[in-house]
């Protein structure tokens, strides 16, 4: 309780953020948050991000999602720890990324990117903490990280010909990292 009395006090009036995810930035990634207060220790973040780049080599990332989170703050909603529920749904077409053959993250072998392109859809849903470092009197620094299962469904094409055949259907339910972010944040 202490922690909430001497934490800063600038955000009690604030109920509404804008953000922007700097590691979705450094990707190319086009994005954009909303942050709404609900209640004084309660708020509700929306945030989208589109990929439409084709990079030399027929590289690509593109994708499209939306993630809405309910976050649940430990003394008030704007500063300091929070909590998040959230879920994601969005497309994705991704292949022919020069990623070394044994990469294995949370049970995805991320090493077929680089002769593989998958293109389909994703759904999940997660568990998020996160930190609100204000940094101004409008501006936060926020940090945030997220696990869950995310399933997808998806084609696979040979990178070879990479807009040619099928080589599979692909339904699978994976535990991974939902979200992770660093945003600057401007309260209203």
């Amino acid at each position: 309780m202490a922690s909430c009395l001497f934490s800063t006090t600038h955000a009690n009036a604030q109920d509404v953020g804008i953000k922007t995810n700097l590691l979705y930035d450094a990707t190319t990634t086009i994005n954009l948050g909303v942050e709404v207060g609900l209640a004084p220790r309660l708020s509700l973040d929306l945030s989208g991000n589109l990929n439409l780049w084709t990079w030399k080599n027929n590289m690509k990332w593109k994708h499209w999602m939306a993630q809405p989170e309910l976050r649940l703050w430990t003394c008030q909603r704007f500063a300091g720890h929070f909590f998040g529920v959230h879920a994601l749904a969005g497309q994705f077409n991704v292949g022919n990324i020069p990623i070394p053959e044994n990469v294995h993250i949370l049970g995805v072998h991320w090493g077929t990117l680089a002769d593989t392109r998958y293109e389909g859809w994703g759904f999940g849903a997660g568990l998020a903490y996160g930190y609100a470092l204000p940094i101004g009197k409008h501006w936060n620094m926020e940090f945030e990280i997220g696990a869950g299962a995310l399933y997808i469904i998806a084609d696979s094409f040979d990178c070879d010909i990479c807009n040619r055949p099928k080589e599979q259907n692909i339904k699978k339910l994976l535990p991974t990292l939902t979200k992770a972010s660093i945003n600057i944040v401007y309260l209203f």
